[in-house]
């Protein structure tokens, strides 16, 4: 092939157009400790902090690296391309420890790459003449340094190994074609030929111990997890529970196995480090046992549900039974009579109550009357890697079923289905197709899994029909193809082509997916691979896996909203012009070395699938061939830039015709991955066909900590839309915040003078401001200084060591000013509200998720599935993406987004309902709540609700005896929530203090009889009286929160409370998060007030941030609490992990177990608000992860449950 050159000059070297610098490198855990610490690294002076980090962390070489080389002398090669090794010769004449180290620039991690793409691309005779291949070698460098393009993880960590270094090991039982003599050889080297692959596809036969059979896969599986790649394969040929065995009795069923396979997974971290392995179950729709692996998931869920409350509540009440048993008002042995002691008595009724076994209460009391004192249960919680979760199956893959056109089309017209026998063929069991469906959507909706594959569509447009159907796909979705087959990825930076003019280089991009479509192929012809079928067929099929990242990116900065027909006919053209011109270059390679081997028997098939493909970018709506749903055409008159258009025509005429003229290297060239971890190494916004996530992020600094920036497209974006640099400063302020008190109306200087603050006190407060996340964790004893909080601001010890403590609503602030400061100084991270700008402009900066703590704007279902539609029709593989959906979606919505997809020809689809996962907090109730509140112990008779009712009333006598009544104003604020409290509709409203403090109640039942209402507006009366004269409103909560009594249930109409045990529970408890932040409330935590059944959403909220009620404004809904005292380091939780609790006293004997420590609900909280998932990474512990395609990574450390 013939090169010319792009971005590099003839005689220059290729980073001369680049600037490089030297930086360090350091990843923290939560808890401080460093997981990673490269000092004195050279990058690419473009790259930022996380990008180095990445390249520095995952994929430099550690080790092995020998400070002297030398060329090893090869026939029929440039010397230039010479393989290296140690200089052995040279390293003896150095000390030991300086003969080895790691790689420290990235050009050594570039020229190894391109390098060994260009030594084996030589030998492949891919290249004219020497200077073509010269000039291949320094374009790839550059467009590696440039952040323009990267493969996968696994190019990075194998190749060029030994083209570089002479690093290598003996054979891992790999295999590869031999592409001179065309014969399979069996690897006799680890690195010769590297491993380049990220995704396979794995067959599985309904045998059990036999290769190519059940448990035959799982070492094949185990072979890629090791090497940080991923698989999928479809289970279907696995006979059901109930089919017979040869020899007699019944089958163990396909669901038995796929919980072994399962499980072993979960014991490999994929790559040696991340948290599990990246694997794709699919079963077809009409397997016998499909109604189980439907609801598997959503099974196994249940189970950590109740394994979490159970566990808890067990070890909450055999703590009573142990503690009632070791009272010192009893003697020894009336101690352990129930009928002696009331209080064991009671704690073993409260036992029963909650189902705790006799035998675990008996075995309580044995131990008490052995002299034990104390018992530790061991206690579980929601987190994904906790015990609980590692006890049930089902959570190391991403499930899907496999729906064909029949199947869809007997869902609407209601009619029946058969299940089918994998033995004999006949029927199993037929079943009503509607009801199967919403079966599918149920647990979507329930546990995000499982996802869609569109049978049907998958096929027909399958290049290679004739070597069998397509029957699964990679972990992530998009690379689908036959079984035993595997792809490498490679993805192209699509911001990186827009021009200073900010039009887009379509020359360059076409040059650039020209030069990586031939990379991809050289990959397949250096490569080895796992098992001897997938060797044999990538030699045959040669698939490649070409994409782009940063769509979301550049459509933002050209302010063009992601929801839009403009936004989506850009994306189908520049996708239309990637595949378009790599199966030119396909086609162009073949002209040279000849197609696919197996390209003569499907020529018909691949020419008609191009075809097709030609008529899509032409805009046609009609005449496709063998296509039940026709794709969705290129819109040219919805697309600002006619020049794209014109190129994606263009690019498809030309590959058809050279199709035609020589056939194809490659059965496929293209596909949309999710671009995790390149993602980060090329400083994407955006990652695959995503959306953007939040709009702003937290950058990294060199020397540790973070700072808040707005997404770098948005003063583009701004600019676009016509907005002057002063407008656009004002608006990045607002979002990022000013990081100061100065202008601050609010919470001046002025106020904090008159409060007792000095300039000493303030310049302390000032420094931290600037990279605080809320203004409440500056203002602190850690900031300020304990003698002055103490000495000048009178606060007490107590106060101060009290988590929960306001030291601004302590100075007499109120939650409305102290709401407008921290919009002022932290920023609203969102720019909805913003000074300037145009209510018609926001939807270019809306995102997948509800940005900052004001947020109320986020991307519908519709607009995800709908760009990946108009991407579909030009991708030969598929896509790879999340479809994200709030938490008070329905069923019904997770159905229509299911049939929606299959209606426009998407081959695959995965939803993600916000909250669906138990180990997730809930995007919607975090911006709806701070405070998660505890029980603080359950009442379960009337007794005990006296005793507590009298308690109280002794103290308001107490309190009315002291003080006067502070009368309400004769206007006064407050607000009106509506509730139904088991069927029983309630009125609740508020009387407040000018300062917001909570002064009166009133309660009305709607169509209660007359003296019931009647004795709830009196019973409001008492309590407001009493908070007149100075009762705290805590003494209410504390005694009637949690009291049981009819109406009692499920609340609706309230956005943070749904269970109650009576009205007095459901009105106490709606006061305290309203009025008092209650903390102490928050510590019932995830187990009796868990984050995913606490909200129904916020996307229909409506929040302001000039509301006068305290107790409306609700302040933690906007502005979470916990966290560090400013975000110099990421918000973290505890770590995850199992401590053992120690009880030792002097006169007792105490029992150990193991208790899992439960994470700080508020840093998740905060996570979620900044945009992140609000889960821990499995490797370096920050709650930096989001969602990439149909799986996560980290933003931090760039770890990703993917394949990529």
């Amino acid at each position: 092939m013939k090169f010319r050159r792009q971005f590099t000059k003839k005689g220059n070297d290729a980073y001369a157009g680049l600037e490089f610098k030297t930086t360090s490198s350091e990843i923290k855990n939560p808890d401080g400790t460093i997981v990673f610490s490269a000092p004195n690294i050279e990058v690419p002076g473009n790259y930022s902090q996380v990008a180095a980090d990445i390249i520095a962390q995952k994929y430099f070489r550690k080790a092995g690296v020998p400070a002297f080389v030398k060329k090893v002398e090869e026939k029929n090669i440039p010397n230039w391309l010479w393989r290296s090794e140690p200089d052995t010769e040279k390293l003896n004449k150095i000390s030991k420890d300086k003969r080895y180290k790691g790689e420290e620039s990235a050009k050594q991690v570039f020229d190894r790459l391109a390098g060994t793409w260009t030594y084996w691309g030589w030998k492949g005779k891919y290249f004219t003449t020497e200077q073509d291949a010269k000039i291949y070698f320094d374009e790839i460098r550059f467009m590696l340094a440039a952040q323009m393009c990267a493969p996968n993880s696994p190019q990075w960590f194998n190749t060029g190994l030994h083209w570089a270094y002479g690093i290598d090991g003996p054979s891992q039982g790999h295999y590869y074609v031999d592409f001179e003599t065309k014969k399979l050889v069996k690897s006799q080297s680890s690195y010769e030929h590297p491993q380049p692959h990220a995704c396979f596809i794995q067959s599985v036969q309904d045998d059990l111990v036999n290769e190519g059979g059940i448990m035959d896969l799982w070492v094949r599986e185990a072979r890629l997890f090791k090497y940080g790649s991923g698989t999928g394969s479809n289970f279907s040929k696995l006979r059901g529970s109930t089919e017979g065995l040869s020899g007699g009795g019944r089958s163990s069923g396909m669901m038995s196995f796929l919980r072994i396979g399962d499980r072993a997974a979960g014991a490999i971290k994929s790559g040696g480090t991340t948290r599990r392995a990246a694997k794709m179950v699919t079963v077809d729709i009409d397997h016998p046992d499909i109604e189980e692996y439907i609801n598997w998931k959503v099974v196994e869920e249940q189970k950590v549900a109740a394994l979490v409350a159970g566990s808890k509540l067990t070890a909450k009440n055999l703590k009573s039974v142990m503690d009632a048993c070791n009272l010192d008002s009893y003697g020894d042995k009336e101690r352990l009579n129930p009928k002696i002691n009331t209080e064991l008595k009671k704690a073993i009724l409260n036992c029963r109550a909650v189902m705790i076994p006799e035998n675990y209460i008996q075995r309580v009391m044995q131990f008490a009357g052995q002299g034990f004192k104390e018992i530790e249960f061991q206690t579980y919680d929601t987190d994904w890697d906790s015990e609980a979760y590692l006890t049930v199956s089902g959570q190391n893959s991403n499930n899907s079923v496999r729906v064909s056109n029949e199947f869809l089309e007997k869902v609407q017209q209601k009619g029946e289905w058969d299940l089918i026998r994998r033995t004999d063929g006949g029927v199993h069991k037929t079943i009503n197709a509607p009801d199967l469906w919403s079966k599918i959507s149920e647990a979507a909706w329930a546990c995000a899994d499982p996802g869609l594959q569109y049978d049907t569509t998958i096929n027909e447009w399958h290049t290679c029909p004739e070597a069998g159907r397509i029957n699964a796909s990679n972990p992530c979705s998009e690379y689908m193809f036959i079984d035993d087959t595997a792809c490498n990825l490679a993805s192209i930076n699509l911001l990186q082509f827009k021009k200073d003019d900010s039009s887009f280089d379509i020359e360059a991009y076409e040059y650039t997916t020209r030069l990586w479509t031939l990379t991809l192929e050289i990959s397949v012809m250096m490569a080895q691979f796992p098992s001897k079928e997938i060797a044999q067929k990538s030699y045959e099929y040669r698939t490649l896996g070409l994409g782009y990242a940063n769509i979301g990116g550049l459509l933002m900065s050209w302010g063009i909203p992601y929801d839009s027909d403009q936004g989506r006919s850009i994306c189908a053209a520049l996708t239309s012009i990637m595949t378009g011109i790599s199966y030119a270059t396909s086609a162009e390679i073949a002209g040279e070395l000849g197609p696919f081997p197996k390209y003569n028997e499907n020529a018909n098939s691949m020419l008609k699938v191009m075809r097709n493909h030609k008529r899509a970018s032409e805009g046609k709506t009609r005449g496709y061939e063998d296509l039940s749903i026709n794709p969705v055409p290129l819109m040219s008159q919805d697309c600002p830039d006619q020049n794209l258009i014109s190129a994606a025509k263009e690019a498809w005429t030309k590959a058809l015709a050279l199709g035609e003229k020589n056939g194809y290297r490659n059965a496929q060239a293209t596909v949309i991955a999710p671009t995790g971890t390149i993602g980060l190494v090329m400083d994407c916004d955006t990652t695959g066909i995503e959306p953007d996530f939040a709009m702003v992020k937290f950058k990294k600094l060199a020397g540790g900590g973070y700072f808040k920036i707005i997404n770098r497209v948005v003063p583009e974006a701004l600019a676009h839309l016509g907005y002057d640099a002063d407008q656009i400063d004002d608006m990045q302020r607002y979002a990022v915040g000013a990081g100061s008190l100065k202008d601050c109306q609010a919470i001046s200087h002025n106020a904090l003078i008159s409060k007792g603050f000095t300039n000493k006190e303030i310049k302390l407060i000032e420094d931290s401001l600037e990279s605080a996340f809320d203004i409440k964790f500056v203002f602190n004893q850690f900031t300020l200084g304990e003698e002055f909080c103490k000495n000048t601001l009178g606060i007490s010890t107590e106060q101060m060591n009290d988590f929960t403590f306001n030291m601004l609503e302590f100075l007499g602030f109120t939650a409305e000013e102290i709401d407008v400061a921290n919009i002022h100084v932290c920023g609203a991270m969102t720019l909805e509200g913003a000074p300037h700008l145009n209510k018609d402009h926001l939807d270019v900066f809306d995102c997948a998720n509800v940005c900052g703590r004001i947020g109320k704007r986020f991307l519908s279902v519709d607009s995800h599935i709908k760009m990946m539609a108009a991407a579909q029709s030009f991708i030969s593989g598929a896509i790879s993406k999340t479809i994200n959906m709030p938490n008070d979606a329905s069923i019904d919505d997770c159905s229509d987004a299911y049939m929606l997809s299959w209606q426009l020809g998407i081959k695959a689809n995965a939803l993600y309902r916000d909250g669906s996962k138990l180990s997730q907090p809930l995007n919607s109730a975090l911006l709806d709540e701070d405070d998660i509140s505890e029980d603080q112990g359950i009442i379960t008779n009337e007794q005990d609700i006296t005793k507590r009712t009298s308690e109280v009333v002794e103290k308001i006598v107490e309190r009315f005896v002291r003080a006067e009544r502070d009368k309400l104003p004769h206007r006064r604020k407050g607000y009106t929530q509506k509730a139904t409290v088991g069927g029983h509709k309630v009125y609740l409203r508020t009387g407040e203090y000018e300062n917001g403090k909570l002064g009166e109640i009133f309660v009305d039942m709607h169509k209660e009889g007359a003296a019931f209402r009647s004795l709830m507006n009196n019973f409001a009366i008492a309590v407001s009286i009493g908070l007149q004269y100075g009762v705290p409103l805590e003494e209410f909560v504390e005694a009637f929160t949690f009291t049981r009594f009819e109406p009692q249930g499920m609340v609706t109409g309230n956005d943070t409370i749904k269970m109650s045990t009576s009205i007095l529970d459901y009105i106490f408890r709606e006061l305290a998060i309203s009025y008092l932040d209650r903390n102490d409330l928050g510590h019932v935590g995830p187990e009796d007030l868990d984050s995913s059944t606490t909200g129904s959403g916020n996307s229909k909220a409506l929040i302001s941030e000039k509301v006068a009620s305290r107790g409306f404004v609700r302040r933690e809904l906007k502005v979470v609490s916990g966290g560090t005292n400013n975000v110099t380091l990421m918000p973290q939780t505890t770590s995850l992990k199992e401590d053992k609790v120690e009880i030792n006293n002097d006169d007792s004997t105490t029992i150990v177990v193991n208790e899992t420590k439960i994470p700080n609900l508020a840093q998740e909280i905060e996570a979620k608000i900044k945009g992140y998932e609000g889960e821990a990474c499995g490797e370096c512990g920050n709650f930096t992860l989001v969602r990439n395609g149909t799986c996560m990574k980290c933003n931090t450390c760039g770890a990703t449950s993917g394949c990529s």
